[in-house]
């Protein structure tokens, strides 16, 4: 008996302290719609509506209805005259047609009525940033439509598991963007990476809407500004560089806590970015250009240790790298492009001009030519010419010449006349034996004795 006891006694704690816990980490908050007051009618823009003066309308008096007007944006102005009768039927109501509905008979006002045209409010999606360490949380939410006029945005942030009461801040409305902006304000030396619960309720005549609770830390939420002067300049001598520049945005001080950078860019025919992470550096160099074409750059930041999110993409910067004036492919026009290949080369696509519309290649006349191209054309080809004839006259007179002693062997065969008592010509050798080295002793000699 005792061990059963015990456990339900265990249980009981169990539930009591999730209960506790749960209790703490939900944030006070009372979202609802507004009461209505009896004499308040609701209505939704676009439909029908009728107001009644009395339940039974009185007998032999005329009931007439006039309308409070506030001002001249009122729908039918100043002199709106309404239909007579216990009944007054509205239709397709706007929101102009809110105001004070007034019936009266026999000389004296009978009743008031206060008509509200509002739709209930929109749910919010709520999403929070801080801009730097040293700024406050802006929570904020987007509408489809414009509020009603009587329409209310509030939130609330507290402690997660934290026995205290949820710090109440009222939102405020930007018709500009049609967006709700929330300012929490956080107190000197709050832990960064404490969770805090944030919940968001909406209200106005015609209902109320409480958005999701959102859990955030506050170094979490952190997303700086885009980065601002953003340059793209070109560098001389290199068709294929480009240097971007930028600053840090206003709202982050870069003395204590700094960024990095992440840089994308493409050419103008291409239609995807090259990124590229570039550190805490407010500098690149783009090596990797079109020539001749204009380059269209962005930059964003984040907190240098990842914290949080990525700003959004700074204004679009433009350039071109530097080109010489001497380049063919400066004068193919704003139209050509080149595709960079595997081996390093470029693809290079002609201007539009230079072709037809079905594509084919349009002849260029002879007048089209510039004439410095048509002289170093001529000039070529007549040196050539000229150089071919030197070379065929001189090879056909050293052929018309010859070698005399080669043709005089050939024309006059000597034979060696023999005694009849030789032997026959077949053993006689044809070339005298060689010179004995006798000779080059006798020379030598010859030589030592004039010496």
């Amino acid at each position: 008996m005792a061990r059963p006891l015990l456990l339900l006694l265990l249980l009981l704690l169990l539930l009591l302290l999730t209960f506790l816990l749960l209790a703490a980490a939900a944030p006070q908050r009372p979202c609802g719609p507004a009461g209505l007051s009896r004499n308040t009618v609701l209505g939704r823009p676009g439909a029908n509506i009728t107001l009644t003066c009395q339940d039974e309308g009185p007998a032999n008096v005329t009931v007439t209805w006039r309308r409070e007007e506030r001002g001249p944006a009122a729908r039918g102005g100043h002199s709106q005259q309404l239909p007579d009768g216990n009944a007054l039927l509205l239709r397709r109501l706007r929101h102009e047609d809110s105001g004070r509905y007034v019936c009266s008979g026999g000389g004296r006002p009978l009743r008031s009525l206060q008509l509200l045209v509002e739709e209930p409010p929109e749910p919010p999606r709520v999403s929070c940033y801080r801009r730097s360490h040293d700024k406050d949380v802006l929570c904020e939410w987007p509408l489809r439509a414009q509020p009603s006029p009587g329409t209310r945005a509030m939130l609330w942030v507290k402690r997660r598991f934290a026995a205290e009461d949820a710090a109440a801040q009222r939102c405020r409305y930007f018709a500009r963007t049609r967006k709700f902006v929330c300012r929490v304000k956080v107190p000197p030396g709050a832990e960064d990476t404490k969770p805090l619960v944030v919940s968001t309720c909406v209200t106005n005549g015609a209902g109320a809407a409480a958005g999701e609770d959102r859990i955030i830390t506050l170094s979490g939420v952190l997303k700086p500004d885009p980065p601002i002067n953003v340059t793209v300049t070109p560098l001389e001598m290199s068709p294929q560089r480009l240097r971007v520049t930028w600053s840090y945005p206003r709202s982050w001080d870069p003395r204590f806590y700094w960024l990095r950078f992440q840089i994308r860019y493409r050419p103008e025919p291409a239609q995807t970015f090259t990124e590229v992470e570039q550190g805490t550096r407010t500098w690149l160099d783009i090596r990797d250009a079109w020539r001749g074409t204009r380059h269209l750059v962005q930059v964003r930041a984040q907190e240098e240790f990842g914290h949080g999110t990525w700003s959004e993409w700074s204004r679009e910067a433009s350039g071109t790298p530097w080109t010489d004036p001497g380049d063919v492919t400066s004068e193919m026009g704003p139209f050509s492009s080149q595709f960079p290949m595997e081996d390093g080369t470029y693809w290079v696509t002609l201007p539009p001009e230079l072709f037809g519309r079905d594509g084919a290649a349009v002849e260029a006349s002879a007048s089209a030519a510039p004439p410095y191209a048509v002289l170093a054309a001529g000039g070529s080809l007549g040196l050539g010419i000229a150089l071919l004839v030197a070379i065929v006259v001189r090879y056909r007179q050293m052929w018309g010449r010859g070698d005399p002693k080669a043709e005089g062997e050939g024309q006059h065969v000597l034979v060696p006349l023999a005694p009849p008592s030789a032997p026959p010509l077949s053993d006689t050798p044809l070339l005298p034996p060689p010179a004995p080295p006798a000779l080059h002793v006798t020379n030598l000699d010859y030589f030592f004795s004039r010496e």
